[in-house]
C-alpha cells in the first residue's frame, strides 16, 4: 500500500471515535455522519431481502447533488439498455438526501465510511459487477478493495481542470494510486482526459463521453409542468421572475442591493431566492438584510397565492430544478464565495440568460455560456444592478440571450449513452 494512503486509512479509522462528538449540531458535517449512522445495516438489510446474485449491480456513486445530476442521467440511460441488471447508488453529501430518492435505483443510501472494515462489508453486501464514480470523486479504500476483488472501476463525465489540486502536493501523491486502479476514465473533454495521464491513467484506458448533465436538465426542462402546486400560485404575473438558485450569503450581497434599486425603479420585478442550505440560521439572516433594504418577502412555506410579496424565500430543498421554469432571469449562486459555482445549466435549459459571480474556474460551461452570449459574469452589485437592468428593460436582448442559453445546452447531447454504454461494457 502506498505510504500516504497508509497514512489516510490510518487517519479514518483514529477518526472513528469522534464521530458521535462531531455528529452534534445542525452544520454538513454534523447531519452527513448521522445519515450516515446504520449505513451498513441498511444495506445489508437490503441486500438479504432483495440482492438477486444471479443479476449484475451496477454501483454508481456521486458526491453530491451536481454530480448526482451526471450519475442519474447514466443511470436512466443504463436501466434501459440493462433491465435485467441490479442498480445501487450512493452519495456523500446530506444535502443530496432528497435527490437520492429520485434516482432510479434499486438502493440509494449514504456511502460507507472510507475504512477497510466498512468497504469490506459494503462489497460482501452488494457484489458489485462495476462501480462507476461521477465526475472526480474517488476513495482510496473502497478503489483498492474493489479492485482486490476483480471488480471494474470507471469514473465518469471525468473531470481534471488544469489547476486542479489533485494534480500537485500531497492531494496527487494520496490520490494518484486510487486513479491508476480505474479500468477506463470517460472525461468531460479531451483535455480533462489528457489531463488524467498525469494520475497514472494510461491513454488505452482514458476516452471522452461528455457531460451526463446535459441529457438530465434537458429531459427535466421538457418535462416540467407548469401547472404543478408549486408553480401554478406564480402564474399570471406581469413583470420580469429572477429566480435566483443555490445562492450564499455572498450571493445575496451582491444581488440583493440590485434588485431592491431596481425595484425603487417602478419595474415589476419578482425575486424567487432559493438558498442553498435553507437553514433557520441562513433563512432569518436573508429576511433582516431584506427588512433592512425595504424589500418585503415571505417564505415559500407561508405563501399567500393571491398576494406574492416581490421576494419569495424558498425554504425547502429539492425544487429549484422546477422553479428555473418561471425565470425570465436566472441567478446561479456560488460564484462569489468559495463554494464554487452552482450547476447553470439548468436555467438555460429553460431558456434563461444567466447570472453569475466571477469565480467560476470549477465550471467550465460557465465560461462556454458567456461565449455563447447566454450568461453575464457579475462581479459587483452595481454589476448585478446594470446587467439585470438592461435584461429586464430590453425584451429582445434577454430573449435572444436566452434562446442562446438554451441553444448550448441543447448542443450536447448522448453523453449519458455514452458513459451507459461504458458501464455496460465493463459488466461483459
Amino acid at each position: 500500500m502506498p505510504i500516504l494512503e497508509s497514512v489516510y486509512a490510518a487517519g479514518v479509522r483514529a477518526l472513528r471515535p469522534a464521530l458521535p462528538l462531531l455528529a452534534r449540531g445542525e452544520g454538513k458535517l454534523a447531519r452527513g455522519i448521522r445519515g450516515r449512522g446504520g449505513v451498513l445495516e441498511r444495506m445489508e438489510a437490503w441486500a438479504r431481502a432483495h440482492r438477486d446474485p444471479a443479476r449484475p449491480l451496477a454501483w454508481f456513486h456521486a458526491p453530491s447533488v451536481g454530480e448526482g445530476h451526471q450519475a442519474r442521467a447514466v443511470i436512466q440511460s443504463f436501466r434501459a439498455r440493462r433491465p435485467d441488471a441490479q442498480v445501487a447508488y450512493t452519495f456523500f453529501s446530506p444535502s443530496a438526501e432528497a435527490f437520492a430518492r429520485t434516482v432510479p435505483a434499486d438502493f440509494a443510501d449514504y456511502l460507507p465510511l472510507d475504512a477497510a472494515p466498512d468497504v469490506r462489508r459494503a462489497l460482501d453486501a452488494l457484489r458489485p459487477a462495476v462501480i462507476a464514480f461521477s465526475k472526480y470523486d474517488v476513495w482510496p479504500v473502497l478503489t483498492r478493495e474493489a479492485a482486490a476483488r476483480g471488480i471494474r472501476l470507471v469514473l465518469l463525465s471525468a473531470t481534471l481542470p488544469a489547476r486542479a489540486g489533485r494534480l500537485r502536493g500531497p492531494a496527487r501523491a494520496l490520490l494518484a494510486p486510487a486513479y491508476a486502479r480505474l479500468h477506463a476514465v470517460a472525461a468531460i473533454s479531451a483535455d480533462d482526459a489528457e489531463r488524467f495521464a498525469r494520475l497514472g491513467v494510461p491513454s488505452e484506458r482514458r476516452s471522452v463521453m461528455g457531460d451526463a448533465r446535459f441529457d438530465q436538465v434537458w429531459q427535466r426542462a421538457r418535462g416540467v409542468d407548469p401547472s404543478s402546486p408549486l408553480l401554478a400560485p406564480f402564474a399570471g404575473f406581469d413583470g420580469i421572475t429572477l429566480v435566483a438558485g443555490s445562492t450564499w450569503p455572498e450571493d445575496e450581497r451582491h444581488l440583493l442591493p440590485a434588485v431592491a434599486a431596481l425595484g425603487g425603479e417602478k419595474r415589476s420585478v419578482r425575486l424567487i431566492l432559493v438558498p442553498h442550505e435553507p437553514t433557520d440560521a441562513h433563512l432569518a439572516s436573508t429576511e433582516r438584510r431584506l427588512d433592512e433594504i425595504g424589500l418585503a418577502h415571505a417564505r415559500l412555506s407561508a405563501l399567500d397565492a393571491i398576494s406574492i410579496p416581490p421576494v419569495v424565500i424558498v425554504d425547502r430543498v429539492g425544487v429549484l430544478g422546477d422553479l428555473y421554469a418561471l425565470a425570465d432571469v436566472a441567478l446561479v449562486g456560488g460564484g462569489f464565495g468559495k463554494a464554487g459555482l452552482h450547476s447553470v445549466l439548468e436555467p438555460a435549459a429553460f431558456g434563461a440568460p444567466v447570472m453569475f459571480g466571477p469565480r467560476h474556474e470549477n465550471a467550465r460551461e460557465a465560461a462556454e455560456l458567456v461565449a455563447a452570449g447566454g450568461a453575464f459574469e457579475v462581479a459587483t452589485a452595481a454589476d448585478a444592478e446594470r446587467i439585470l437592468g438592461g435584461l429586464a428593460d430590453v425584451y429582445e436582448v434577454r430573449v435572444r440571450a436566452g434562446q442562446r442559453a438554451r441553444a448550448y445546452v441543447e448542443a450536447h447531447p448522448g453523453a449519458a449513452e455514452r458513459g451507459a454504454a461504458i458501464v455496460e461494457r465493463l459488466i461483459g
